[in-house]
């Protein structure tokens, strides 16, 4: 076992973006951090995307203190209107931030459990004068702990991925059939990935930026390999909001997306099955998948799958810890308002800081793509401006902490009870735009099987 660490030591959990940002933030408050990150690198998750292209470009994606404990060493501002892939983020921000907070960053240390030193959740006397205990595994599998002052989970939601089930469980027989599914947007730049998906038939199933990343991927190998078509699984139907905020999205990238997976079902190389939610995969005697509904649809047989319907956080860790979060996305209690797909209606997510991610639990936070639970739509920028709030706040600046930073833009869209198969009509007034009517997209919206 480690000695224990001085109490004000903030431990964060994850060298991605936002726990890298967090520890320059740390710094920049005379504050010393310790990250702990489960891979090899800086940015693991990231890295397992480095071929997806950011819709965020360079401005939107660099930190300002991270830019400064940057500085000195040469480091040089990509351009900042370039759109990276996930490998230049990687390669030319967040792997020589990691370099330059040296020591303070610790490989290979898998964080199993988190509490209030010789406290469990239960125990209300004399809590809060102690300090966190971290206890962890090192690559090496040594059992290791330490204790800190302020824990600030910034892991992510990358290695918990939803599943095809739209229960939220795994569909029948989705574990089985695990060799022809995938939950990762595929790099068909790469000769094995691309000869797996090349002259087949695949279903994409999922309605977000991911989603219409596979279909515009997939209808650019089309062009190629004439026999490799996509079917588009979407729970929902289809309406103005389906492809996103097109032309009105002020990220005009992410805009762009939503249009490519209309030109992928437009010019036919991709149906979409829509009002779908996935009961069952099974196998034909060739070994194809069958997907089958929980309406009695059963679809046509695809020769793969690609699982894009989010991700949810692993809370394992932090069952000791007395967390506030929303019964429905595992967001914060005061943050989940604000981004909950069933009720929020506009683009634009309001600004969060500290207030907004604190917990029952004083001093620990979840930030990142984490804070969000299982909602969508998540920022880089918000979580830089979540991090410089929550540090000037452990700081002891409370006016920093609470003043807002940051411009969120819009998507142009108006989603809320979208989620569903049936548009709101009850819309609030405030929304963006009025409620979006059916569209009809080619021959290729098929209101049955495929």
């Amino acid at each position: 076992m480690t000695a224990p660490a001085t109490r004000d030591l903030p431990v964060v959990i994850g060298a991605g973006p936002i726990g890298l940002a967090a520890a320059a933030h740390l710094l920049e408050r005379q504050l010393t951090p310790l990250v702990l990150e489960s891979g090899p690198a800086a940015a693991s998750s990231v890295r397992d995307w480095s071929h997806v292209r950011l819709f965020s470009p360079w401005g939107e994606v660099t930190d300002p203190a991270a830019e400064k404990l940057l500085a000195p060493t040469g480091w040089t501002r990509p351009d900042e209107t370039a759109y990276p892939t996930g490998g230049d983020w990687v390669e030319q921000y967040l792997q020589p931030l990691a370099d330059t907070l040296g020591d303070r960053v610790r490989y290979g240390a898998t964080v199993t459990g988190v509490s209030r030193a010789g406290r469990d959740r239960i125990v209300d006397a004399g809590r809060d004068s102690q300090p966190f205990v971290v206890h962890l595994t090192a690559a090496d599998g040594r059992e290791e702990r330490l204790f800190a002052g302020a824990v600030i989970d910034a892991s992510g939601t990358w290695t918990t991925p939803r599943p095809a089930g739209a229960s939220g469980l795994a569909a029948l027989g989705e574990k089985a059939a695990a060799d022809r599914i995938t939950y990762r947007v595929p790099d068909l730049k790469d000769p094995a990935v691309r000869a797996r998906y090349a002259g087949k038939r695949t279903a994409v199933i999922g309605s977000g930026a991911s989603a219409f990343t596979a279909l515009a991927a997939l209808a650019d190998l089309a062009k190629d390999e004439t026999a490799t078509h996509a079917v588009w699984i979407l729970r929902r139907g289809i309406s103005g909001s389906t492809f996103g905020g097109g032309e009105s999205d002020q990220l005009p990238a992410r805009g762009a997306l939503g249009l490519a997976a209309k030109a992928a079902v437009d010019h036919g190389h991709a149906r979409a099955v829509t009002g779908f939610r996935a009961e069952a995969i099974d196998r034909d005697g060739d070994g194809r998948l069958i997907l089958a509904g929980e309406d009695g649809r059963r679809l046509d047989p695809v020769d793969e799958i690609i699982v894009l319907t989010g991700f949810r956080p692993d809370l394992s860790f932090l069952s000791e810890i007395r967390l506030g979060l929303d019964e429905r996305l595992q967001a914060p209690t005061a943050l989940a308002p604000l981004i909950d797909p069933n009720v929020h209606s506009c683009g634009t997510v309001y600004p969060h800081g500290v207030n907004e991610l604190s917990h029952p639990e004083q001093d620990v936070y979840l930030v990142g793509m984490k804070s969000y639970g299982r909602a969508p739509t998540f920022l880089a920028m918000t979580g830089y401006e979540q991090v410089r709030s929550i540090t000037a706040a452990l700081a002891g600046d409370r006016e920093a902490a609470e003043r807002v930073e940051l411009i969120l833009p819009e998507t142009g869209v108006c989603g809320g009870a979208g989620l569903f198969d049936e548009p709101d009509t009850t819309q609030n007034a405030s929304c963006c735009t009025p409620v979006p009517a059916v569209l009809q997209i080619g021959a290729a919206t098929p209101a049955g099987g495929c």
